[in-house]
């Protein structure tokens, strides 16, 4: 399998809690770490996918969120806001 090898800095009760974390799941830090960024990734697009869809059609409503919000089992924040 081909890698591409990153060096990344960070707070040191970040990387704790980072090292933790891949303890818990049983994996590697590194595996830990891309699989974050890739859910982030994911979340991007996303978001992405949705901008789009309300700019071409109508923004969503409030109760749509609110119940999107629910059925994910989420904490709905702000529009503009990260989450």
């Amino acid at each position: 399998m081909q890698v591409d090898r990153l060096s990344v800095t960070m707070n040191p009760d970040l990387g704790k809690s980072v090292r933790e974390a891949a303890a818990r799941s049983g994996s590697s830090v590194s595996a830990w770490l891309a699989a974050a960024a890739a859910d982030r990734l994911r979340n991007e697009l996303l978001g992405a996918a949705l901008d789009a869809w309300e700019e071409a059609s109508t923004p969503f409503s409030d109760k749509e969120l609110d119940a999107a919000a629910k059925l994910l089992g989420v904490t709905r924040h702000a529009r503009g806001t990260a989450a």
